[in-house]
């Protein structure tokens, strides 16, 4: 059973705040600051000690995070270390990034999402309305010696939320590159220099084809059959 989260006199205000996720929340459920301020009303920086959870392993999204929250409200994703036992919450935080380290990531990922490519204030769709925020994420990667390191990318706040958990591989990929011909390695390296890849005519052809109708892509394909019948 859980203590009690209006217990002041045994609990700080961080665990306090902890404990009401779990018993006035839940986990997966959205809540409002106001919600949160109001269940604390004698503790100024209640919204502060609520992100400090997040240093002891706790998932609070913001729409930051989350694309589909409002931006007065949060959802809480998943508990960490029940930092009301003893112990707990004298674990060492994760060290927060600064703003010299954010600088450095974003100019090397030269200020683009690493995932999908877009800019900060970018618009996600056509309508315009959702546009794009970039952080700085961590990314477990598998190095060639076995070690696993945890390094810095650049992500938009869709692509933060759907690659979370995802760990790279450097020596999976550096073994299928070395699998390719030289031709397609010297293609690679093409793109790895200009750290872009831009669609050749055959590709956005392809794609203009894939997103056809089945009847116009028949049509294209009778159009193949006579050039084919033409050339003989």
């Amino acid at each position: 059973m859980l203590p009690s989260w209006q217990d002041k006199e045994r609990y700080g205000s961080m665990i306090r705040a902890a404990l009401w996720l779990e018993a006035e929340v839940g986990e997966g459920a959205v809540f409002t600051k106001a919600r949160l301020r109001e269940a604390f009303p004698d503790v100024a920086q209640i919204d502060r000690r609520l992100r400090d959870l997040r240093d002891y392993g706790w998932q609070i999204d913001t729409s930051r995070e989350d694309p589909s929250l409002k931006q007065e409200e949060q959802r809480y994703v998943k508990m960490g270390a029940p930092v009301w036992l003893p112990g707990q919450a004298k674990a060492k935080p994760k060290a927060a990034l600064t703003a010299a380290q954010r600088t450095r990531v974003l100019v090397a990922d030269s200020f683009l999402c690493r995932s999908c490519g877009i800019a900060a204030g970018d618009p996600y769709g056509e309508d315009g309305i959702a546009r794009a925020q970039l952080d700085v994420a961590r990314r477990e990667v598998l190095l060639p010696n076995g070690t696993v390191e945890v390094q810095l990318v650049t992500e938009c706040n869709r692509c933060r939320v759907g690659g979370r958990g995802r760990k790279a591989d450097v020596n999976e990929m550096i073994s299928k590159l070395k699998a390719l011909s030289p031709l397609e390695q010297d293609i690679f390296a093409g793109w790895v220099k200009a750290d872009r890849r831009k669609r050749n005519q055959l590709e956005q052809l392809w794609g203009s084809y894939r997103t056809l109708p089945a009847e116009s892509r028949d049509l294209i394909k009778q159009a193949m059959g006579n050039s084919d019948a033409n050339q003989k």
